[in-house]
């Protein structure tokens, strides 16, 4: 007699709920801070209007003018960076360490008056966005995100086995309105998850590539440069990504790797008395550094990166909308030379995908299209992610976590190690967290179900 074939649904319907119980409440708070930064224009024009807009006049006051006047004000303070005014209606920005804080500075730049000052770490966008990275916790948020995310693929991919069409069409490719309760739910679930399936996907993996473990091995991998573009200036130790922290973005995602160039002639600025350890102390105007931004036709929106020792350089750097507008210029604080200028032709064939997917993940490249596009994604996350909640809320035995059940007599099931081999292969920090759950569901949860089961049937 034929055998009938094994059913692996509830086996997937486990991993499923394993996945989503540690991957909704992520999830949620991701579609939350990515709604909020990804208004950013909009928001950042209604709430700091009055420090974002000026009167567009004739003739801009010199950046070097500017800078005094904002030392001059933050006398204690050491500017890092510059921001000039990304349009004729718009303020030109400072960035300023002072007493501890980190500053941005807005100045009228037709008539030089400071018109006030934000906490550039806590303001509404940098917040969402340190939260979205790394939840304000440093590495070991970056970690949980890059683990969330990581189950979000496990979670897709065991999904789309649940939703598999087995003989109908309502509920799987359309919800069943006309339904109430669990159902109801079941089928908002399982039709939002499968249409955002792909999209969903597409924002884990962008997402990812700025994570600290996973996005900094494939970066190594993918953010590759022809190393003559540095054979003729002398590099340091440190990297471009320096410049970049969980609350303001400077270098594009493809130069995060890179090596810094170094100012100076090694004769003159670093053999004697051991100036590279020293402060800056540039040879060149801040308005210099800017005309060659004008000269070399960078994309507006650009910042301008103070150098902070004798031989560091100007970095100027615009992450744009569009990366094929992408640019990061470094500058020598002495000669005003030109060190590299990279721009978005140099990048990989990979590099420049990447660079797209991750404008297209924060809503910029296609402008307010793009915006409704990542709105309605995250909002199906949410939906999804509330309906999961609500289907194991109404399932769930009275007084039970609501595991789903294990049968153990089913044969090994091939194709799904397969699939969970390669994830975590993939994705290491999925890798290691299986083997853990793993062993948690056989050291406890199989065993414990177990024994009810034994009690109930001795009783």
């Amino acid at each position: 007699m034929k055998q009938p074939k094994p059913n692996f649904y509830n086996l997937a319907w486990r991993w499923h709920f394993y996945a989503g119980l540690f991957v909704a409440p992520f999830m949620v708070m991701l579609a939350l801070t990515g709604i909020i930064y990804l208004f950013k224009p909009q928001l950042d024009s209604l709430m700091y209007g009055s420090l974002l807009n000026v009167p567009a006049g004739h003739h801009t006051v010199p950046a070097d003018d500017l800078l005094q006047r904002v030392k001059g004000a933050y006398p204690q303070g050491q500017v890092t960076q510059y921001l000039p005014p990304a349009a004729a209606g718009r303020s030109a920005q400072f960035v300023v360490k002072d007493a501890g804080h980190e500053l941005n500075v807005f100045v009228d730049p037709y008539h030089g008056d400071i018109l006030g000052e934000q906490d550039a770490k806590r303001n509404l966008q940098a917040l969402a966005r340190a939260i979205h990275g790394e939840l304000m916790i440093g590495t070991v948020g970056d970690r949980l995100i890059e683990l969330a995310a990581g189950w979000g693929v496990v979670l897709v991919v065991s999904g789309v086995f649940l939703w598999w069409p087995r003989g109908q069409a309502a509920g799987i490719l359309w919800p069943r309105l006309n339904s109430r309760g669990r159902v109801l739910w079941r089928d908002l679930h399982a039709v939002t998850g499968f249409w955002g399936a792909a999209l969903l996907l597409v924002m884990l993996l962008s997402g990812m590539t700025w994570t600290g473990f996973w996005g900094k091995q494939y970066a190594q991998v993918w953010n590759v440069f022809p190393a003559a573009m540095w054979d003729n200036v002398p590099t340091s130790d440190v990297e471009a990504g320096s410049l970049n922290d969980a609350a303001r973005q400077t270098v594009p995602w493809a130069m995060e790797n890179t090596p810094m160039p170094m100012s100076g002639d090694h004769a003159e600025h670093m053999a004697h008395g051991g100036m590279q350890h020293g402060p800056a102390a540039p040879a060149i105007s801040l308005q210099a550094v800017q005309n060659i931004a004008l000269e070399r036709k960078v994309e507006p929106g650009y910042s301008i990166t103070m150098p902070t020792t004798a031989t560091g350089v100007f970095t100027i750097a615009v992450f744009a909308d569009d990366p094929r507008n992408d640019a990061t210029l470094h500058v020598d604080q002495y000669t005003g030379k030109v060190l590299a200028d990279v721009r978005f032709e140099h990048y990989g064939a990979v590099a420049r995908a990447t660079e797209i997917g991750v404008m297209l993940h924060e809503g910029k490249m296609f402008g307010t299209v793009n915006q409704i596009v990542v709105l309605l994604i995250c909002l199906m996350i949410l939906l999804s992610a509330v309906s999961g909640v609500v289907i194991w809320w109404k399932r769930r035995p009275q007084g039970k976590f609501g595991v789903p059940p294990l049968r153990h007599d089913l044969p090994k099931w091939k194709t799904g190690v397969a699939i969970m081999l390669a994830l975590g292969v993939a994705f290491p920090l999925v890798g290691a967290s299986l083997v853990v759950v793993g062993l948690l569901d056989w050291l406890l949860l199989s065993r414990l179900g177990r024994q009810t089961e034994s009690a109930s049937t001795s009783s």
